[in-house]
């Protein structure tokens, strides 16, 4: 075999591996997009019909049944509100401050997830984001990110919202109270999983982060404002539609959802407002975060609601680039407690003790629960709630209702804690530096916290606390072969 032959058969073996890997390629492209038409479970769907039906009628408690407006803002970090301890220096909320001094704050309170749309599939939801199937960031479905992201490369996760569901805004709707949204769904752009499907009598915001493009504004289903939208007005414009819903509906029981796109990145502000804080950008955003939560409190007080409305504020993960993550470590992406521990502040005149700090654990996944233990409302039979209700630890203070609470990142579970101490089971750590532009997780064996002393996470403890280590590790793993054997969650 002389020298052309040889280097001839190797280019030509080259070349038919390349076609090869193509046609692969290819061929998995074709099957993602031919199953990428998410199916919904029809006998899980018409057990939700006949459960809302069964709750339309019902009879609502004697009392007064209390509106709620739910504030759940984006990449808020755990330390970026004065509320719970001193004012912060870098940035004045008052309007939040005062809902924080006159209600009630937790302190080891929980986003679902470390990232947004699993999070807020899991505040609306009442279930863990696991369950629900969403367990990544959804990108626009028409989109080149969507296609890589949530088709290709995520071949189990679900691309929105499964319709059968039950939402907090679905359950509210049936038991009789007008329910509206305002802000950033991330939930899909598809129906049957937009708003108006899940729910919300009427909807005006984005159904995306700030950052995703095309980004437009709509009002129900149509597109109100289009892209790009300027995001300098956004706060504004969310104060409009949040303050219009409550003068619209004054008369009668309403849910408001008010989920903000920011602080998440970018930021935007009204030119005048501009170089307000000392905290830069992030901090002027803020305190018009705080303006609006003011107007919105002015009307409630104006339209003789406030002494019956449950506010609450909280964050759907921790910060991202900029914030504050409360001197905890680790920020968004991450299950370590500045990915997930959340500022929480809950205000109800007629309803909630004020002035109090409570440190019961909580998460997320226990608005829906507390729902149904407010309006003295059954659960649905058909389906497993991850959440509990917080009721009790709202209204006069008390223990956490879960005996543990479960980190999950993605569709795997990284940690579990107690109240006092949190079990992180063997799993890479991301390390990287500023002059690297990819980090590497590098593997550690399993670690113990003693959060009651150690809220940091700085120190593994598993030597000093051999029962505790044991007994966490024993949840971490029933908890695994639980989600294994049945991971949706139908009975």
């Amino acid at each position: 075999m002389n020298i052309f032959t040889f280097f001839w058969n190797r280019i030509t073996a080259a070349i038919s591996t390349v076609m090869i890997l193509i046609v692969l390629v290819a061929l998995y492209t074709t099957y993602r997009l031919a199953s990428s038409g998410q199916l919904d479970n029809q006998a899980a769907l018409n057990e939700k019909h006949n459960y809302l039906a069964e709750i339309s009628l019902q009879n609502r408690t004697n009392q007064p049944a209390p509106n709620i407006v739910f504030f759940l803002y984006d990449d808020l970090g755990y330390g970026d509100l004065g509320a719970g301890a001193k004012d912060s220096p870098m940035i004045a909320t008052p309007n939040i401050n005062l809902l924080a001094a006159e209600g009630v704050v937790l302190t080891d309170f929980y986003s679902p997830a470390p990232v947004c749309t699993p999070s807020r599939a899991g505040y609306l939801t009442g279930r863990l984001p696991a369950r629900v199937g969403l367990t990544n960031v959804l990108f626009p479905s028409d989109s080149a990110k969507g296609f890589l992201f949530n088709i290709l490369l995520t071949p189990n996760a679900h691309v929105r919202l499964p319709a059968e569901e039950i939402t907090l805004a679905d359950l509210l709707k049936a038991a009789g109270y007008a329910t509206g949204m305002v802000g950033k769904w991330h939930l899909g752009d598809r129906s049957p999983s937009l708003p108006n499907d899940m729910g919300f009598d009427s909807y005006f915001g984005a159904l995306y982060s700030n950052d995703m493009q095309p980004f437009a504004l709509y009002a129900d289903r149509d597109i109100a404002i289009e892209a790009p939208v300027d995001q300098r007005f956004l706060t504004e414009r969310y104060t409009q539609a949040a303050t219009s819903f409550i003068q619209q509906h004054a008369e009668e029981p309403f849910f408001l959802y008010f989920a903000h796109n920011f602080p998440h990145d970018p930021l935007a502000i009204k030119p005048e407002r501009s170089g307000t804080s000392r905290a830069g950008l992030y901090g002027d955003v803020l305190e018009e975060i705080d303006d609006s939560v003011g107007a919105i409190i002015a009307t409630l007080e104006r339209t003789g609601n406030l002494a019956n409305t449950l506010i609450i504020i909280t964050s759907d993960n921790g910060p991202w680039f900029l914030g504050n993550a409360g001197d905890q470590r680790g920020r968004k992406g991450k299950t370590f407690e500045g990915g997930m521990r959340v500022p929480f502040i809950a205000y109800w005149p007629d309803g909630i003790a004020p002035g109090r700090i409570e440190n019961a654990m909580a998460m997320g996944i226990d608005l829906l629960p507390t729902a149904l233990d407010l309006l003295q409302l059954p659960a649905p039979s058909d389906r497993i709630l991850d959440g509990r209700s917080i009721l009790n630890i709202l209204t006069e203070g008390g223990p956490s209702p879960h005996d543990y609470l479960y980190y999950y990142g993605g569709e795997n579970l990284f940690a579990v804690r107690d109240q006092d101490f949190k079990y992180r089971g063997p799993a890479g750590v991301l390390y990287s530096s500023d002059q690297a532009p990819i980090g590497i997780a590098l593997p550690n064996k399993e670690w113990l916290f003693d959060l009651a002393g150690d809220p940091r996470e700085s120190y593994d403890t598993s030597d000093r606390n051999p029962q505790e280590l044991a007994r966490l590790r024993s949840a971490f793993n029933a908890k695994n072969e639980d989600m294994k054997e049945n991971k949706r969650g139908w009975r």
